[in-house]
C-alpha cells in the first residue's frame, strides 16, 4: 500500500485531472453541453479567460478575482487584459492571495465602465493598457476629492456629511450627501420618535486609481440627544471616466432590542434644481425594463394643447421650446398648472409597491400606480441635469422606499430609505420569553413511562430538555441581536441631462442585477485553489452522470424555494431555511434550531464549490446572497459575543450556541477571492483571532457529562480547530505574515502529536500563545460534526501548502479509521469508540485517504458509505405540486429535502467523485 508523503503530493496534485486514466473528470465541450451547461474554449496556454457571469451586461465599473497556478507569476507581475479580437483594456490590478513561495495566488482587477464590450475577455501577464481619464485623488486636512474626468466629487473629513459634493464641468449635481433615520423607545404608534444622522470618524483612501479608486468612511450615528450609535462603515468606488459612484453602507446593531427600535433607515442627498418647472423631470423604474417618467409641472393632457414639439420634448426629458413660442392659450396660463414636488416608491413587502405624489408637505398623496417589484431606481432632475439614484436587491431587502421631496424648490432632497419609515418599526426582540427556562433550577415534571422527559439535574437541565422537543438552544441573554450588521448597496450617477428612459431602463438592470466577471472553470481548476477536493463535471459513465443529475436538481430546487417560500426580507435575504415540515407544507420557520439555516453544515460551501466545477449561475447567485447575509447578520462584531456565530434558529441571532464553525473564514473565501469584495474583506479580518472567544464562552458547557469549566479554554480538533486554522490559513496567504504561519504549523504538530490525533477529546488552548495541549483522556466516540464545517477542505489546503508529516499522518489516519472496522481501530489505538455515523458525509474523507494513500480498499469502503444515503442514491428526484385551500400559495414539493442532507451529500458527491471516480463508477 503505497503512501504518499506531503512533497509528492504537491506534484500529483497537479495532474489529478488524469489521475483516473480514461475517466477523467474535466469534460470537452461537447460533455458540457449534454449536461444542460454552456460550453467555454478552452483557455490558450498561460492565459485566463473571464466570462460574465449572466452574458455580456451593461456595467458601471466592475471588480472581479483570477486565480493563478502555484509558481506561475511572481509577485510583482503586471497584467493585462483584451478582448478576444485583441483590444486592450485598461485594468486595475492588485494581490489579494500569494502561495507560500511568494507566488501570485489570486489577484484583484478592476474594469471601467467604458471597457469594450465582449462576450468575454482574457487576462494574462503584461503591460496594463492606460485609460484615457484616469481616477485621480488628492487629499488635503480636510477633505479627499475624487476626479474620474467626468466628476469630481468631495468627501470631507468629520461631521455628517459624507459628500459634501458631485459635481461636473464646475456644476454642482449632487450635495450634502450623510445617513440619516430615526428610532423609537418602543415599537407602538405613539413612542418617542430621535432623529439620528451620521458622524464620521475616519476616512481612508484604499485605493488611488487608475482605473478605480476606493475611499472607506467609517463612523457612528448620532442623536439628537447626542448618543452614538449604530457604527456604521461606507465604502465609495470611483470608476475612471464614469459618471457613477457606487456605495456599499454597512450598520452594526450595538442598541438594546428592548429600548431601540429603528423606524427609519437611509441615504440622503439634496439636488440642486434650476430649470423651470416644466423642464424638471422625475422618474422610477418598475419590473424589468418599466420607467414611469413625469415632469414636474406636466405640459400635456392639458385642456389647451402647447403643441407636438412642446408635449414630445418634455417627454423625453429634453428642454421644451422657449415659452414665449408657445400657444399664448397655455403659456399665460401656466402658472395654474400644479407643480408636483414630492414622490414616494414604496416597497413593503417582496410582491408589491406603490408609488404616489404630491404638491408638497401639508397637501394629499394621489396614488401614482401599483406593481409587483420595483428595482429599487430614480431619477430627480432636470433638462439641464440631475442624479439617478439605486439600491441593489430593493424588493428583496424589504421595506424599502425611494423618496423625493421639494423638487419644485432649489433643492431636491432624495432619500433611499434602507428601512422605510412607513413601515412598523424594526422589532428584533427575541421571539419568546423563555418558556421558563431559566439556567439555574432541577426540572420539574415526571417521567412517562417509556419515554424520557427529564435529564439529570444540572444548571441547563430546562434547556436541554427542550432542546429535545423543538431542537432550540435556548439561554437567557444569549438571544440578541447585539453586534449582528446588514449591508446595502447603492448606486448614484451624476448627469449632465436628463437621460433616455432606455439608458435609465440600463441603469435601472444594473442595479438589480450588477453583472460579475468570473473566471472560467477550467481556469480555476488548473490554478489548484480550495483544496484538491473537486473537479470539474464528469459524465462518462452512467452513476456520474447520475450524481451530475442530483447536483444539478438540488440547485435548481433551492433557487426555486427562495422564490416560492419568500425567503427575502432586510434581515433575512440570503438565508435559506434547515428543515421541512411535511404536514404544513412548509419549511420549520417557527421552530426552534429547524428554521434559518445559518450556513448549517456547510451549506455554502456546497454552492460555491458547485459555482467552482460547471461554473453555475444560479449557484453562484445563491452562494453571493447566503454570504452576503451570513458574513453580517450570522456573526457578531462587536458585544459578547465577537467574532462567533450563531446556530441556527427561528431567528437569525436566537440560539444560545454561538460558535467559530459559523463565523469561520472557510465559508467567506470563496465569495472574497472570486469578486474582491472589500465588506467580505473586513470580516475575514474581524475573524482572525475569533479563537480567543474560547477563552470566554465555552462552547461544551452544556454537554452532559463535561468535565470542563466554564473558565477552561478548550478547543475542539473538528468545529473549532476547522473553524480557527481556516480564520489563521486566509489571514496568511492574504497577507504573507509569518506569524499566521508559525501559528498554523504550531498547532498542526500539536495534533499531529497527540497521542489520538484528530480523535482526541479536546485540548486545552491558550488563546492568546495558540498553544494546545491534548487532553489525557481515551476518546469514547467521534463526533459526527467535526468534518462538517469545512475541515477536509481546509486540512487538504495545509498539507498541500505546508510541510507537517505528523498531521498529514494524523489527518489520513483519521479519515482512514473514523468509520472502520473496530478490529482496524483496536490494531492502532488498542481500543475501539464509536464512530460518527453518517456514513456519506463522511465518505468523501475516506475517498481522500484513499486518494492519498493510493488505497482501493479504501475506495470501496468511500463507495459503500456514500451510497448509504437514500437521498444521494434511491430518491425520485421530482416534486409535487401542492395548491388548493392545503397551502397560502401554490409550491413545489420535496418533503424528503432537508438543507443539511444537501449541504453534506453535495459535498460529498462533488468530492468522491473528484477523487475516485473509478471506484464511483462501478455502481
Amino acid at each position: 500500500m503505497k503512501n504518499i508523503c506531503r512533497r509528492s503530493f504537491i506534484s500529483t496534485t497537479s495532474l489529478l485531472a488524469i489521475s483516473a486514466k480514461t475517466l477523467v473528470s474535466a469534460q470537452d465541450a461537447s460533455a458540457q453541453a449534454v449536461a444542460g451547461k454552456k460550453a467555454y474554449p478552452k483557455p490558450t496556454a498561460g492565459k485566463g479567460q473571464l466570462r460574465w457571469l449572466e452574458g455580456q451586461q451593461a456595467h458601471a465599473g466592475t471588480a472581479f478575482g483570477v486565480a493563478w497556478p502555484k509558481g506561475e507569476h511572481r509577485a510583482d507581475t503586471t497584467f493585462t487584459v483584451k478582448t478576444p479580437n485583441g483590444k486592450a483594456v485598461p485594468v486595475q490590478t492588485w494581490t489579494t492571495a500569494t502561495w507560500p513561495d511568494g507566488s501570485l495566488k489570486w489577484t484583484g482587477h478592476a474594469l471601467a465602465p467604458d471597457a469594450p464590450a465582449a462576450d468575454y475577455y482574457e487576462i494574462a501577464a503584461g503591460s496594463p493598457a492606460t485609460h484615457s481619464s484616469p481616477v485621480s485623488v488628492k487629499q488635503t486636512a480636510d477633505s479627499t476629492l475624487v476626479d474620474t474626468g467626468t466628476i469630481l466629487c468631495e468627501l470631507p473629513h468629520s461631521g455628517a456629511a459624507l459628500i459634501s459634493s458631485v459635481s461636473r464641468k464646475g456644476k454642482p449635481v449632487l450635495v450634502n450627501g450623510l445617513l440619516t433615520g430615526t428610532r423609537q423607545d418602543a415599537p407602538e404608534r405613539g413612542a418617542n420618535v430621535e432623529p439620528f444622522s451620521s458622524e464620521i470618524e475616519t476616512v481612508e483612501l484604499e485605493q488611488s486609481g487608475p482605473v478605480r479608486a476606493v475611499v472607506k468612511i467609517t463612523g457612528t450615528h448620532r442623536t439628537g440627544g447626542q448618543r452614538d450609535w449604530l457604527p456604521f462603515s461606507v465604502r465609495l468606488y470611483f470608476h475612471a471616466g464614469s459618471e457613477g459612484i457606487r456605495m456599499a453602507h454597512t450598520f452594526v446593531f450595538d442598541g438594546d432590542e428592548e429600548k431601540d427600535f429603528i423606524s427609519s433607515l437611509g441615504v440622503r442627498f439634496h439636488v440642486p434644481m434650476g430649470d423651470a418647472y416644466y423642464d424638471r423631470h422625475v422618474r422610477f423604474a418598475g419590473q424589468n425594463d418599466g420607467i414611469w417618467g413625469e415632469a414636474v409641472q406636466g405640459l400635456t393632457g392639458l385642456r389647451r394643447d402647447s403643441g407636438k414639439e412642446v408635449r414630445d420634448a418634455q417627454v423625453a426629458g429634453e428642454k421644451v421650446p422657449d415659452i414665449t413660442t408657445w400657444p399664448t392659450n397655455v403659456s399665460s396660463r401656466i402658472h395654474w398648472v400644479p407643480t408636483w414636488g414630492d414622490f414616494s416608491l414604496s416597497q413593503p413587502n417582496a410582491n408589491g409597491f406603490s408609488l404616489r405624489k404630491r404638491t408638497k408637505a401639508g397637501q394629499g398623496w394621489v396614488p401614482v400606480d401599483q406593481g409587483e417589484r420595483a428595482n429599487g431606481f430614480g431619477y430627480v432632475g432636470g433638462a439641464s441635469g440631475g442624479v439617478s439614484f439605486g439600491m441593489r436587491d430593493f424588493w428583496k431587502l424589504h421595506p424599502t422606499q425611494l423618496d423625493i421631496r421639494d423638487a419644485a424648490t432649489d433643492n431636491a432632497e432624495v432619500t433611499l430609505w434602507m428601512w422605510s419609515p412607513d413601515s412598523p418599526p424594526m422589532d428584533i426582540r427575541f421571539y419568546h420569553d423563555g418558556l421558563g427556562q431559566d439556567v439555574e433550577g432541577p426540572l420539574e415534571g415526571t417521567d412517562v413511562p417509556g419515554v424520557r422527559t427529564s435529564v439529570p439535574d444540572t444548571p441547563y437541565a430546562k434547556q436541554l430538555d427542550a432542546l429535545n422537543i423543538t431542537y432550540e438552544d435556548y439561554e437567557p441573554g444569549f438571544g440578541t441581536p447585539h453586534g449582528v450588521a446588514r449591508s446595502t448597496d447603492l448606486y448614484l450617477w451624476a448627469h449632465d441631462a436628463t437621460p433616455s428612459r432606455e439608458r435609465l431602463a440600463e441603469l435601472s438592470q444594473f442595479t438589480a442585477h450588477p453583472p460579475q466577471l468570473v473566471p472560467s472553470p477550467e481556469d480555476l481548476h488548473r490554478a489548484r485553489v480550495f483544496s484538491n477536493m473537486w473537479d470539474l463535471p464528469n459524465r462518462s459513465t452512467p452513476a456520474l452522470s447520475k450524481l451530475e443529475d442530483r447536483l444539478d436538481w438540488s440547485i435548481e430546487f433551492y433557487h426555486d424555494q427562495v422564490e416560492q417560500r419568500h425567503w427575502y426580507g432586510f434581515w433575512d435575504y440570503g438565508d435559506v431555511m434547515h428543515t421541512y415540515d411535511r404536514d404544513r407544507h412548509v419549511w420549520r420557520y417557527d421552530v426552534g434550531g429547524y428554521a434559518w439555516d445559518n450556513s448549517e453544515l456547510s451549506s455554502d460551501m456546497w454552492l460555491w464549490y458547485t459555482f467552482l466545477r460547471d461554473g453555475n449561475s444560479k449557484a453562484f447567485r445563491l452562494a453571493e446572497a447566503m454570504n452576503r447575509h451570513n458574513r453580517d447578520v450570522d456573526i457578531y462584531h462587536l458585544g459578547r459575543f465577537k467574532g462567533l456565530g450563531t446556530r441556527h434558529n427561528v431567528q437569525h441571532w436566537g440560539c444560545s450556541a454561538k460558535q467559530l464553525r459559523i463565523s469561520t473564514a472557510m465559508n467567506r473565501r470563496f465569495h472574497y477571492f472570486l469578486t474582491t469584495d472589500e465588506r467580505t474583506g473586513d470580516v475575514l479580518n474581524e475573524v482572525i483571532e475569533a479563537d480567543k472567544a474560547l477563552g470566554t464562552l465555552n462552547p461544551r458547557r452544556k454537554l452532559p457529562g463535561e468535565p470542563f469549566t466554564p473558565e477552561q479554554s478548550i478547543m475542539s480538533p473538528g468545529t473549532d480547530y476547522g473553524a480557527t486554522v481556516s480564520n489563521w490559513f486566509t489571514a496568511w496567504e492574504r497577507t504573507g505574515d509569518p506569524k499566521y504561519r508559525g501559528w498554523i504549523e504550531d498547532t498542526m504538530r500539536a495534533i499531529g502529536k497527540s497521542k489520538y490525533g484528530f480523535f482526541t477529546t479536546a485540548f486545552d488552548y491558550d488563546p492568546e500563545t495558540k498553544s494546545m495541549i491534548p487532553i489525557d483522556e481515551v476518546p469514547n466516540r467521534v463526533s459526527h460534526l467535526s468534518i462538517m464545517f469545512g475541515l477536509p477542505a481546509i486540512c487538504a489546503e495545509l498539507i498541500q501548502n505546508l510541510d507537517v508529516p505528523e498531521f498529514e499522518e494524523a489527518w489520513l489516519q483519521y479519515c482512514s479509521l473514523c468509520n472502520a472496522p473496530d478490529e482496524e481501530v483496536q490494531a492502532v489505538y488498542g481500543t475501539t469508540f464509536r464512530g460518527p455515523g453518517f456514513e456519506s458525509s463522511h465518505s468523501r474523507i475516506t475517498a481522500y485517504a484513499s486518494y492519498m494513500k493510493d488505497d482501493p480498499k479504501l475506495a470501496e469502503r468511500a463507495v459503500d458509505a456514500f451510497y448509504r444515503n437514500e437521498w444521494g442514491s434511491r430518491v425520485e428526484l421530482k416534486t409535487h405540486r401542492i395548491d388548493g385551500p392545503d397551502v397560502l400559495n401554490p409550491v413545489d414539493e420535496a418533503a424528503w429535502v432537508s438543507t443539511n442532507d444537501s449541504a453534506q451529500w453535495g459535498l460529498a458527491a462533488i468530492q468522491v467523485s473528484a477523487l475516485i471516480p473509478q471506484a464511483l463508477s462501478k455502481q
